[in-house]
């Protein structure tokens, strides 16, 4: 009998990056079995204890500055800086100087006989927490480093460097804690953010690998740890949010102390995922008026379809020739102004007369054609609740 199993399909996010962490998975599964393998034995021989063992086998990381000197050195000789790592006057020298202030270590893909576990190149807890207040602080949150798009592709690529060090050292503790909470904040922030740009800048496929596995860590960490843990709630709020409808979301979160499933973040989110699996976007539309920002852009790709269900129910419930339903009053439902709600409409085949008044019809309302339809246009229930909010608010969780 072959005992070889079929190879895997992969998804649409796997295929356009093979790694998206799942290097860092294997790597991170393959020196976990190999640790308790060699614990097992000395366990057996008396030599030492398995856990002095592991932490013995644990790489340290002894890297005081955010980029190694060895990489700093490398990619300034190969003309690899990324432009806002370069020293200020140089940008357009032949080949310009890095400013070690601002290098931080790229991330550099699990290769075949590379050794990632030199201490020099890895970055202790705290070095590592002082990586990431850098890029939200003054890269993220830089009113003066533009486009976006280009300042998340460098934040991604540096947290995924920092996750990197992070899973070779086997982080954990608060300060895993606090670096898993501001990765995930920033991912689902630019979920929102850079919603419908184009595929070349932004891959919300691969955002959305990074951010569940980031949340899935951050969990764990809250599962096992001993230390109390002041944005549990908030995070476990997010987690539901984001996941919408996922069963395994919602048995996570019944599985948590009442205490925590009372609070009023998971009490609201677990409202909203009520109504969403009970298909009543009215309530959905209303419970989503009282997120927070941050909750609100982890909802937010679930509003579109909360929106279509709403056309299409109304559709079925109020189709009659001689039936007209104020425009005004579908706009409140839908949590969008009179003219939005027209373009959603009209978008649907629905028809809006004169009177500002919608003729809604089951035979005339129809799947828009692709592209047709852009998420971004009806971010106005998420915007309202941004008002002066800037990015470090938002992802270091001051807002």
């Amino acid at each position: 009998m072959n005992c070889r199993s079929a190879p895997r399909s992969l998804s649409t996010s796997q295929r356009k990056d093979v790694p998206a962490g799942g290097g860092e998975r294997r790597w991170w599964n393959q020196t976990r079995g190999r640790g308790r393998g060699k614990s097992h034995v000395r366990q057996v021989k008396g030599d030492i204890k398995p856990e002095q063992h592991e932490e013995e086998s644990t790489p340290r990381g002894t890297c005081q500055t955010m980029c190694p000197a060895v990489e700093l050195q490398k990619r300034e000789a190969q003309n690899r800086l990324h432009r806002f790592e370069m020293l200020a006057g140089t940008e357009k020298d032949r080949r310009p100087r890095v400013d070690p202030m601002r290098a931080v270590k790229e991330y550099s893909r699990p290769a075949a006989g590379k050794n990632a576990t030199y201490s020099a190149d890895l970055r202790p807890p705290v070095v590592l927490l002082k990586t990431v207040h850098y890029l939200i602080d003054e890269v993220a949150a830089s009113p003066h480093l533009c486009p976006w798009t280009e300042v998340y592709s460098f934040v991604f690529d540096r947290l995924r460097s920092v996750k990197q060090d992070m899973i070779i050292q086997r982080m954990h503790g608060p300060d895993c804690v606090a670096i898993l909470e501001r990765t995930v904040r920033f991912l689902i922030y630019a979920s929102y953010r850079l919603c419908g740009e184009p595929l070349r800048l932004y891959d919300p496929c691969i955002n959305d690998t990074h951010l569940q596995e980031n949340l899935s860590w951050l969990l764990d960490c809250y599962a096992h740890g001993t230390e109390p843990h002041p944005h549990e709630g908030e995070f476990q709020a997010l987690g539901l949010l984001y996941n919408l409808g996922s069963s395994r979301a919602m048995q996570h979160i019944m599985e948590q102390p009442t205490q925590l499933r009372r609070s009023p973040a998971v009490a609201l989110a677990l409202s909203i995922n009520r109504a969403f699996l009970e298909r009543n976007p009215v309530r959905l539309l209303q419970y989503a008026s009282r997120l927070t920002f941050l909750q609100g852009c982890a909802l937010h790709r679930h509003l579109m379809a909360s929106r279509k269900d709403l056309l299409l129910i109304y559709s079925h419930g109020y189709n009659s020739k001689n039936c007209r339903f104020p425009l005004d009053r579908l706009s409140k439902l839908l949590s969008l102004d009179n003219s939005l709600t027209t373009t959603l409409c009209q978008t649907y085949g629905l028809e809006v007369n004169q009177e500002n008044q919608v003729v809604f019809s089951k035979a005339a309302f129809s799947e828009p054609e692709q592209g047709k339809l852009r998420c971004a246009l009806y971010h106005d229930i998420v915007e309202e609740t941004q008002k002066d909010l800037t990015v470090g608010n938002i992802v270091n969780g001051s807002s």
